[in-house]
C-alpha cells in the first residue's frame, strides 16, 4: 500500500510560495471566503499555519527556543497549537481554527483540511515517533481525535468527534469511538440508511443501534399486549381466576360467597 511520506518526498519551497498556497486554497474549500483581505485578517486557522511555517524553519535551523516561543505566541493569538517540529505539506487549511492541537512528530500531507477541535495526539512519553501521519487530501471533521503513531491514508474522511487509534487505508470514511471504517470510495453502502462520503453526512452507528433497540422494544410490547388481551378474554371461564387476578380477587370472591 502506497501512502504519502512527507519527509521522503517533499521539496522545501520558499516561504513566500508556501504562504501563497496556504492562503489561496481557502477559496476552494470555504464558500464563505469573499476576499483575500478578509482571509488574511479574519481567519485564525490561516494565521496559525502562516506562523507555523516560520517556526518550523526556525526549528529546522536548530533555533529551538525561538521556534517554541513563536509557536506559543501563535497559540495565544489563534487558539491553535501546532508544534514547530510537526511536518505539514502544502495547502493546509484549518477551517474555523479553534482548539486544534498538532503534536511534534505529526506528519501531514498536501491538501489536508481540518475543522475546529481536532487533535493529532501521542500515546506515549517516549522520545520517538508518537503522533499520526496523514496522507494527501485528508479531511478531518470537527472534534475528531487521531491518536498514536498511526497512518491515515490518502483521501480519507474522518467524521466529526471520531476517535481513531488504528491505521486507516486510503479512500475510506471512518467514524465513531473507536473509529470504524464504514465506507470505501466507490463502494455503495448496502444499508438503505447509508449516506455518501461527505464527512458531515455520514451515518450514525450509535443512532442506528438505538433505533434498532427501540424498534425491538415496540415489537415486544406489541406482542405482550396481544398476550394480555387474549388472557383477559379467556379469564372469565378459567377456574383459576384467582390465580390470574391475584390474591386480592380471591379474598373478595370468598367474602361475596360468605354473604
Amino acid at each position: 500500500m502506497m501512502f504519502f511520506s512527507p519527509r521522503d518526498t517533499r521539496q522545501t519551497p520558499q516561504l513566500w510560495q508556501d504562504w501563497r498556497s496556504d492562503v489561496s486554497c481557502v477559496f476552494a474549500r470555504d464558500p464563505a471566503a469573499r476576499s483575500l483581505l478578509e482571509v488574511l485578517l479574519a481567519y485564525p486557522g490561516v494565521h496559525a499555519v502562516l506562523l507555523y511555517r516560520i517556526s518550523h524553519r526556525w526549528w529546522q535551523a536548530e533555533w529551538k527556543l525561538a521556534a517554541r516561543l513563536l509557536a506559543a505566541f501563535s497559540r495565544w493569538l489563534t487558539n491553535v497549537d501546532i508544534h514547530p517540529g510537526a511536518t505539514i505539506g502544502h495547502r493546509f487549511f484549518i477551517d474555523h481554527g479553534a482548539g486544534v492541537v498538532i503534536g511534534e512528530t505529526a506528519e501531514i500531507g498536501d491538501d489536508v483540511t481540518m475543522y475546529h477541535g481536532v487533535t493529532l495526539g501521542g500515546t506515549t512519553w517516549n522520545k520517538e515517533k508518537r503522533h499520526p501521519t496523514l496522507g494527501n487530501n485528508v479531511l478531518v471533521g470537527a472534534g475528531a481525535k487521531i491518536l498514536g503513531a498511526i497512518t491515515i491514508g490518502n483521501n480519507v474522511r474522518v467524521g466529526a468527534n471520531s476517535v481513531v487509534i488504528k491505521d486507516v487505508p486510503p479512500c475510506c470514511t471512518v467514524i465513531g469511538i473507536p473509529g470504524r471504517i464504514i465506507q470505501s470510495k466507490g463502494v455503495k453502502i448496502q444499508n438503505p440508511n447509508g449516506i455518501d462520503l461527505d464527512h458531515h453526512l455520514v451515518s450514525d452507528p450509535v443512532g442506528k443501534a438505538i433505533n434498532c433497540l427501540i424498534e425491538r422494544l415496540d415489537q415486544l410490547e406489541d406482542r405482550q399486549s396481544r398476550y394480555v388481551l387474549a388472557a383477559e378474554e379467556t379469564c372469565g371461564s378459567c377456574e383459576a381466576e384467582a390465580v390470574c387476578h391475584g390474591e386480592e380477587n380471591l379474598i373478595l370472591k370468598q367474602a361475596a360467597g360468605g354473604e
